[in-house]
């Protein structure tokens, strides 16, 4: 079973997960990591997951098209949405302390969190 590492705020949390967990889903649901790992919709449209990918991404399919729209060159620095994610092997994140800005709304709109 693969072994998640998540690195938030100066502390490391490690648990083992059954294969083919998505770990926003099992935060929802009060398992690790719960209660440390920040996120809101769990659908790709907030990326208040996004983690820094440390060790394990070779392993991660390529990023799908939500996540080419929330993190934008931020792909290029290792980060990726936990919400799709499914964990198969070991992975390695950190989450860090504020989540990562995202770009303005055009003038004129109304900007949610997640919508």
């Amino acid at each position: 079973m693969p072994i998640v590492t998540l690195h938030k705020n100066g502390h490391v949390y490690t648990d083992e997960v059954k294969a083919q967990t998505n770990l926003v889903v099992r935060a929802g649901i009060r398992q690790f990591p719960y209660p440390n790992l920040r996120y809101e919709c769990g659908m790709g449209k907030c990326s208040k997951c996004a983690c820094r990918v440390l060790s394990g991404a070779e392993h991660l399919p390529p990023p799908n098209w939500k996540e080419k729209k929330q993190l934008g060159e931020r792909l290029e620095q290792g980060f990726r949405l936990v919400c799709q994610l499914w964990i198969e092997h070991d992975i390695e994140l950190e989450q860090p302390e504020a989540p990562p800005e995202r770009p303005a709304a055009p003038a004129g709109t109304v900007g949610t969190t997640c919508t």
